[in-house]
C-alpha cells in the first residue's frame, strides 16, 4: 500500500514532464530555442573537425595520428556520431516546422513582398539545409565507410601502422567532380551560416538594434573563414601542393 502513493507521484512528474516537453516542442520559442542550441552543437564539430583536417598540411604522420586517435575511441567514437546524425536531424526538422509555422501565419497579401532584410541564405535555410545533408552523407560515404573509391581499400597503414587517411585524402580530392561537390557543400554551409551564426542570440532573444548588425557582420565572418579552412583542401590538392604518400 506503501508504494502506491509514489507510484502515483512518479507518475504525476512524468505526466507534467512529458506534458512541459510536448509543449515546449510545439511552441515557436521552443522550437527557435532547438535550432539554436542544435546549431551551436554542429558549429562546434564543424570547428573541430576542421582543425583536425588542416593537418594534412603539416603531413602525413599528424593527420594519420590524429585518425587514429579518434579511431581508438571505439564505441565511444559512433556514441559520438550518433549524437551529432540525431542533432543534424533535430535542427533540420525544426527548422522545416518552423518555416512552415512562419510562411502559414504570413498573410496572403504579402506573399509577394519584396525581402528587404531578408538575404538569400535566411530565406533559403531549409533548402540549403537538406543539400548540406546530403553532403554529410556522401562526405561519411567517402571518407568514413570508404565505399566511393575501391583504391582506398589498395592503401598500406602508415610506419606507425595507423590508416593512410592522408593518402586517402588526396586520393579522394584529386577526383574534380568529387572536389567540386565537396566546395558546393561548404558553400551552401557557409551560406548557411551566415544567417545562421548571426541569427542564434535573436532566438535567444539575448540581442537588440545596436547589437544585430554587429552580430550579423560578425557571422559572416565567421562562417567565410571557416569556407576557406575547408576549401583550401581540395584546392590544394587540385593544384599538386599535396600529393599522396603511397603511390598506386
Amino acid at each position: 500500500m506503501t508504494n502506491e502513493p509514489k507510484s502515483a507521484a512518479a507518475a504525476t512528474v512524468r505526466e507534467k514532464t512529458h506534458g512541459f516537453i510536448s509543449a515546449f516542442c510545439h511552441s515557436s520559442v521552443g522550437r527557435k530555442i532547438i535550432i539554436a542550441v542544435t546549431g551551436v552543437i554542429l558549429i562546434l564539430f564543424v570547428i573541430g573537425h576542421l582543425v583536425g583536417n588542416l593537418q594534412i598540411f603539416i603531413g602525413p604522420d599528424w593527420i594519420n595520428s590524429y585518425a587514429q586517435h579518434l579511431r581508438d575511441l571505439g564505441p565511444l567514437l559512433w556514441m559520438i556520431r550518433a549524437f551529432l546524425l540525431a542533432t543534424v536531424l533535430l535542427h533540420i526538422y525544426f527548422t522545416i516546422l518552423l518555416a512552415i509555422e512562419n510562411r502559414r501565419a504570413r498573410p496572403e497579401e504579402y506573399r509577394d513582398r519584396t525581402y528587404v532584410k531578408a538575404s538569400w541564405a535566411s530565406r533559403h535555410m531549409v533548402v540549403s539545409g537538406l543539400v548540406v545533408l546530403a553532403f554529410i552523407i556522401y562526405h561519411l560515404l567517402h571518407f568514413t565507410f570508404r565505399t566511393t573509391d575501391s583504391r582506398f581499400e589498395l592503401l598500406k597503414p602508415d610506419a606507425h601502422g595507423h590508416h593512410d587517411v592522408f593518402s586517402m585524402m588526396v586520393y579522394g580530392f584529386q577526383n574534380v567532380y568529387v572536389s567540386s561537390f565537396y566546395i558546393l557543400g561548404l558553400f551552401l554551409l557557409t551560406l548557411h551560416l551566415t544567417h545562421g551564426s548571426s541569427s542564434f542570440f535573436q532566438s535567444l532573444g539575448l540581442n537588440n538594434q545596436r547589437l544585430t548588425p554587429k552580430l550579423a557582420i560578425g557571422g559572416r565572418i565567421f562562417a567565410w573563414l571557416l569556407f576557406i579552412g575547408y576549401v583550401s583542401i581540395p584546392i590544394a590538392v587540385l593544384l599538386g601542393y599535396i600529393q599522396p604518400a603511397q603511390v598506386l
